[in-house]
């Protein structure tokens, strides 16, 4: 056996064991036969039903119930020694995206074919520098992902992906730009629309919630101590962000995602000009500055109650 050392009964068992545990639940008979089991005893484990088929030449260990993960490892293992997970999945389980239910990702600079269950992408660039280990899965790095994502998605799913990895610190565009030029000789629209997207970004940030907004101002208020106000509140006829009514005192908190248009943008100026008519005090505050620069944001907040007093 070149050299390897056969094992057999418990020995086998709990060598299968421990691989599994590493694997969430799956292992690959090459992974099998490199532990020193011989074909034999992989296939007699087989029709007791000990380890059961997922794909060619990969099994699950004892049952079918198999995490995401689990599933994921599976499809990767079952592309071949140079796959890692890609494009949609390697998203979901970076964070980026929810999972989907469709065919899972995987790329390889192998000839493995797709099959009902894989979507396999073939590349001849896939360096070090594209790949990484995440929860014992190989699988793209964040760069490479928003990379091959870009070819899968649309513009509006890239953006969202992109605004999640930067919400979660995991945005480095130095290394997306790396991965943009070892693979530039790609066909598709992937650069383009990545660029494209990164361009759009860096004018108008991440895409986020009205409701995301207002928890990241509440908790810097928090932070800096200061009193939290009424959100979403009728003042003069008109809603409000954030209102201190004893300090007639209002913040507004915008985001590119509900100020987009011009006429939005003359709407919410028409909207100070007539609070501030009224006696109030009106601020307006970014996601970027409250992210960015709580410490600024607080200290004109505070600036705004004691003026209001």
């Amino acid at each position: 056996m070149d050299g390897q050392r056969r094992v057999g009964g418990v020995a086998a068992d709990h060598a299968i064991a421990e691989l599994a545990e590493r694997q969430h639940g799956v292992v690959a008979r090459r992974q099998l036969l490199g532990l020193g089991l011989t074909s034999d005893m992989v296939e007699a484990r087989r029709r007791a039903r000990r380890l059961i088929r997922l794909h060619r030449g990969i099994y699950a260990v004892g049952h079918r119930r198999l995490s995401r993960e689990g599933r994921w490892m599976a499809a990767v293992l079952a592309a071949g020694p140079s796959a890692v997970l890609s494009h949609r999945d390697a998203a979901a389980l970076h964070g980026l995206r929810r999972p989907h239910s469709g065919r899972i990702d995987v790329t390889t600079t192998g000839d493995q074919r797709s099959t009902r269950e894989i979507r396999v992408h073939q590349t001849k660039v896939l360096t070090d520098a594209d790949a990484t280990v995440v929860d014992g899965i190989p699988t793209t790095t964040v760069a490479r992902t928003l990379l091959d994502l870009a070819e899968a998605v649309s513009v509006q799913e890239l953006a969202a992906a992109l605004g999640e990895a930067e919400r979660r610190d995991l945005l480095d565009e130095p290394a997306l730009r790396s991965a943009m030029e070892r693979t530039r000789g790609r066909r598709g629209r992937a650069h383009a629309a990545l660029a494209e997207t990164l361009a759009r970004h860096a004018e108008q940030g991440a895409p986020i919630t009205r409701s995301e907004l207002e928890q990241a101002f509440l908790a810097l208020l928090d932070a800096a101590r200061l009193p939290r106000p009424l959100t979403n509140a009728y003042v003069e006829g008109v809603e409000v962000d954030a209102c201190w009514p004893q300090r007639r005192a209002i913040v507004e908190l915008d985001s590119w995602e509900f100020h987009r248009t011009r006429s939005e943008f003359e709407r919410d100026r028409a909207k100070d000009a007539a609070l501030m008519a009224a006696g109030w005090r009106v601020m307006r505050f970014t996601y970027r500055q409250i992210t960015r620069d709580p410490r600024t944001v607080a200290s004109r907040v505070r600036a705004l109650l004691r003026r209001s007093t």
